[in-house]
């Protein structure tokens, strides 16, 4: 939750200091011309860090929300009336890919580390880096490929193209001037917090990381004291959503998730192989409606599954394993609160509470039904 606080202040100092400006002016100066690649650019930007960035949270929050945040002011698309020109397009785009990037690679998600060990633990099994990504690559390709475009059907922005924003761009650009030094600071610690989430992580906690970066911007003037005080959507968010993760956590800790998930896998006894690892794969995927933490769902949830599964005869232990570990990235979509970046998204305000429900649901379909649809078959065959 703190590091969710702290993409906020990240994002303040991109504003703040005019980078954030500056880099989205270069973006549409490249881009702008059609929304649908502003879109790609957002994606491909996600996917080039996923590899080496095991939280999505400081990747996706840390990283890229600070930068595209100033993209829909350029276009007249603020929050409320506004926001669907194309700030809402934006800022669904870039929450649903790194939930797909989040299982793409077994590196662009913690929580994929912590269920492989767990399998190994129940199942006994082993999966190499090489082999979660060549079993997830059909998949993970092919919704990368045509996820800025679905997301432009299903949720259209109001602004398809601007043919003079580009020149625009440039005139903005040349009216900033050189950079300044504050641009400096406040990029040389996103490169440091950048390197320290990528090369970093068995030394230092992602939280960490950022909390010392937000130390050093208060300190270098880049933000003000008064401005992480003052900061109401960054305190509103906190507090909402560290409630919303305290209030799961009691569900798992009183056994309601366990019991839940016994009794489904229960109920499948008698039905064909295939049948119950399908079934079983939604009752893991669905479930995490009820709660706020991918950690928390994996520790709580993946070990009771995957045993009940180990049960069955003739049950093809790794592949259910495989799907069991892939949803993990892919079930972040369907709340706000499913995992670290949607609190950031959400609050951004460009996405209604009504719509980003709506399309969790519409989008975590989709990645579950080409999971299943496409990935189970290619997995079965990848395994023989």
């Amino acid at each position: 939750m703190w590091l969710i606080f702290v993409a906020f202040m990240f994002a303040l100092g991109y504003e703040k200091t005019g980078l954030g400006r500056r880099v989205a002016l270069n973006l549409v100066r490249l881009l702008g011309k059609n929304t649908l690649g502003l879109g790609y650019a957002v994606a491909l930007a996600d996917l080039a860090l996923a590899p080496f960035t095991p939280s999505n949270t400081a990747r996706s929050g840390g990283t890229i929300f600070p930068v595209i945040k100033n993209i829909p002011p350029l276009y007249g698309s603020e929050p409320g009336p506004t926001a669907r020109k194309i700030g809402g397009y934006i800022m669904w785009t870039a929450f649903a890919t790194t939930c797909l990037t989040s299982s793409m690679f077994l590196t662009g998600l913690a929580p994929n580390l912590l269920a492989l060990s767990l399998v190994k633990q129940t199942a006994k099994i082993d999966i190499t880096w090489t082999e979660w990504f060549i079993g997830m690559l059909p998949v993970g390709m092919l919704l990368f490929i045509f996820l800025p475009l679905l997301v432009y059907l299903i949720y259209p922005p109001e602004v398809k193209s601007s043919p003079d924003v580009p020149a625009w761009a440039r005139d903005e650009l040349k009216k900033m001037g050189r950079i300044s030094g504050k641009e400096i600071g406040m990029a040389l610690l996103a490169f440091l917090a950048l390197g320290l989430w990528i090369f970093g992580g068995e030394m230092i906690n992602a939280t960490t990381v950022a909390i010392v970066i937000l130390c050093l911007m208060v300190i270098g003037k880049i933000v003000e004291w008064d401005d992480v005080i003052s900061n109401k959507s960054a305190w509103n968010v906190l507090v909402w959503f560290a409630t919303l993760v305290t209030m799961a956590d009691g569900l798992n800790r009183v056994g309601f998730l366990k019991w839940f998930a016994g009794g489904a896998a229960g109920a499948l006894s008698g039905y064909s192989v295939m049948t119950i690892v399908v079934a079983l794969t939604v009752v893991y995927f669905v479930v995490h409606y009820m709660v706020a933490s991918l950690t928390a769902h994996t520790t709580a949830l993946l070990p009771v599954l995957l045993t009940a599964a180990i049960a069955v005869p003739e049950m093809p232990v790794k592949l259910i394993s495989l799907l069991f570990c892939y949803t993990l990235g892919l079930m972040g979509i369907i709340s706000p609160y499913a995992t670290g970046p949607g609190p950031i998204y959400y609050g951004s305000g460009y996405v209604s509470r009504k719509e980003f429900w709506t399309l969790g649901l519409i989008f975590g379909a989709i990645y579950l039904a080409v999971l299943l649809l496409i990935g189970l078959p290619y997995l079965r065959f990848y395994l023989s």
